[in-house]
């Protein structure tokens, strides 16, 4: 018996404490280290019918019910090591008659001034019929085919379903009493870290939040998390149930779309940029597609296309404008083993400087300003086949190297990118310039120069074609009629031999024009040209079948003359606008780019451009 001096002077050894315990009215245990039990007390042996000796030693996974069992050994046992106490954990215990007395168990780890581990006590309080209930419930609840678990106000999982284990690929020893946070993927832990996964749990029930956790393995599971809250006496959250779904196929699918989709897009670009460059291969613009007459500077230039087209050679092809040097590309390409590749034209007189590289090269989304997706550049598209860059005289010198890399190495990367791409292409230029006298003037480098100009092409202006002038009118003009759904015209010898005196600055592109000007203004079965000849009038060409008067022949300087005044009328009807609906070049039944040369050699400036 203990007296209450004893008590009041705090001087209770080891059997007054031994007394307490066994006589408290509660049930209470005494848990060793190895999880064996250390004493029970009277109060406990009275409810389940054992005696102390039957009881001290063993385990009480072999009091409680197979279920109790495995709770104490995958969630109980793990929670206790980690937090050191257990709060309300229901337990099943078997009286020695066989009965199921369905307790609710706190349990507390108690450490030596050291820090050394002294025992586990634990106390059982019988359940109500309420309880018990819930307790079966709790089962229910584990059993759930849902992806469930709850947490307490600290964020520490209490409980999860047995659906959420099997997703996640753990045991319930693993995860009961962690933070559940300890299981999100890296991005949201982070977002949850330094004390908000608690305030997150205090602000109470949600609805839909996007939530990513990492499984054993390592997948990443997308998840859409609801929650229900459940609050203690002073109102904060003690208690989260939450209910997960498991998005990640869904949102892998979508997201396989949305790249399909991109990447559709993106092909559909490709192939409409890919229409549009082959829109501009050397085709039948000029004489209809195929190279006509019989002259003898005709003949040498057919003689070196023959020669230099079955061979992959760089070809440099000069020559005037609109003498048809695109259409010398397209032989070339057609009589090589190229034939049946692309053949990708190129203006580099078009390319804005800024764009050069991307035009040439392609690009990737957000290389630069304006670039909102993949493009595919010319050489790309021309691999395999040939690539005509016209007019690459006038290629600035700061962009060349760019240009001849490619040329030497046959390798290029996109803007924006770092992967080296590898093209076979060959390579026809053509120009209207003296390259050599730009490389004097350091203007064009010299040695992209000489990797053009491995074999050139001369290509004869219409004045030095002789009988070839009238062959191309009468081709076009044949051509021209079935196209306008014209009845057939042809040409007078008088309008044959005022064809072939015209010296035909703009050449076999000038001739065409006039041509196709010629039949629109011809209505009836008699052709027209004189209207529509430089000029305009009777003093270019005779109305009479007979030769003009000797008298009427302009001397050169007498046509220049004309052809500037003629211009710039041209030019004051349109209101000086070069290009466009009813622009002078439309007037005058030329390319902008053929009028622009001109106005450029007549030295035309508009009234009041000096001044300003």
């Amino acid at each position: 018996m203990i007296t209450e001096s004893r008590i009041y002077c705090g001087m209770l050894d080891q059997d007054d404490y031994q007394w307490l315990f066994r006589r408290a009215p509660a049930m209470a245990t005494s848990i060793a280290e190895d999880g064996v039990y250390l004493d029970v007390n009277d109060a406990f042996l009275e409810r389940l019918g054992y005696a102390r000796e039957e009881m001290v030693g063993a385990r009480p996974d072999d009091f409680v019910t197979p279920d109790s069992a495995r709770r104490i050994a995958n969630e109980y046992r793990p929670a206790l090591r980690r937090t050191g106490k257990l709060e309300n954990k229901p337990l099943g215990f078997v009286t020695k008659s066989g009965d199921v007395v369905y307790c609710n168990t706190n349990a507390i780890v108690e450490y030596d001034p050291s820090g050394a581990f002294m025992r586990t006590i634990a106390m059982h309080s019988e359940a109500t019929d309420e309880a018990r209930v819930n307790f079966k419930y709790r089962d229910l609840y584990r059993s759930t085919p849902a992806m469930l678990h709850t947490v307490d106000g600290d964020g520490l999982i209490v409980t999860v379903t047995d659906h959420w284990l099997q997703k996640l690929g753990y045991e319930r020893s693993e995860v009961v009493g962690r933070p559940v946070s300890d299981f999100f993927s890296p991005s949201d832990r982070k977002r949850y870290g330094g004390g908000r996964l608690k305030q997150s749990v205090g602000e109470g029930e949600f609805t839909n939040r996007e939530r990513q956790m990492v499984t054993r393995s390592g997948e990443v599971l997308d998840l859409l998390v609801s929650a229900i809250e459940h609050r203690d006496g002073d109102g904060k959250v003690d208690r989260l149930l939450v209910a997960s779904k498991d998005i990640t196929k869904r949102l892998r699918a979508e997201r396989e779309l949305k790249q399909t989709l991109k990447e559709n897009a993106r092909l559909r670009e490709e192939l409409e940029l890919e229409r549009d460059y082959l829109r501009e291969e050397v085709s039948v613009a000029l004489n209809f597609g195929r190279i006509v007459g019989t002259s003898p500077a005709l003949k040498r230039m057919l003689k070196r296309i023959e020669a230099v087209a079955d061979t992959p050679a760089s070809v440099l092809v000069q020559g005037e404008s609109g003498v048809g040097k695109e259409l010398v590309a397209h032989a070339i390409h057609l009589q090589s083993p190229r034939r049946d590749g692309p053949l990708v034209r190129v203006n580099c007189a078009s390319i804005p400087k800024e764009l050069f590289e991307s035009e040439f090269f392609g690009h990737v989304r957000g290389a630069f300003t304006g670039a909102h997706r993949d493009r595919v550049g010319r050489f790309q598209l021309a691999d395999g086949g040939t690539i005509f860059l016209d007019e690459i005289g006038e290629i600035p010198l700061q962009l060349q190297s760019k240009l001849l890399r490619v040329l030497q190495e046959s390798e290029f990367e996109r803007v924006g990118d770092d992967v080296t791409r590898s093209v076979d292409v060959r390579v026809i230029a053509a120009t209207n310039r003296d390259l050599e006298a730009l490389m004097v003037e350091g203007q064009f480098r010299e040695d992209l120069f000489y990797r053009l100009s491995v074999f050139p092409v001369d290509v004869p202006p219409l004045r030095e074609r002789g009988d070839d002038i009238v062959q191309l009118a009468q081709h076009f003009l044949e051509q021209t009629a079935i196209e306008f759904g014209r009845q057939p015209l042809s040409l007078s010898k008088a309008q044959a031999e005022t064809l072939k005196r015209y010296d035909w600055p703009g050449n076999v592109r000038e001739l065409k024009n006039v041509v196709e000007r010629a039949v629109i203004l011809s209505p009836g079965t008699r052709l027209n040209l004189e209207l529509s000849m430089p000029g305009g009038g009777a003093s270019t060409v005779p109305r009479s079948e007979t030769p003009p008067p000797a008298d009427d022949i302009l001397t050169e300087t007498e046509i220049r003359e004309f052809g500037r005044r003629n211009t710039v009328k041209a030019l004051e009807r349109a209101g000086w606008r070069v290009s466009g609906e009813r622009g002078a070049a439309e007037l005058l039944g030329l390319k902008p780019t053929t009028l622009a040369d001109r106005i450029r050699s007549y030295g035309i400036t508009r009234p009041g451009k000096r001044s300003q």
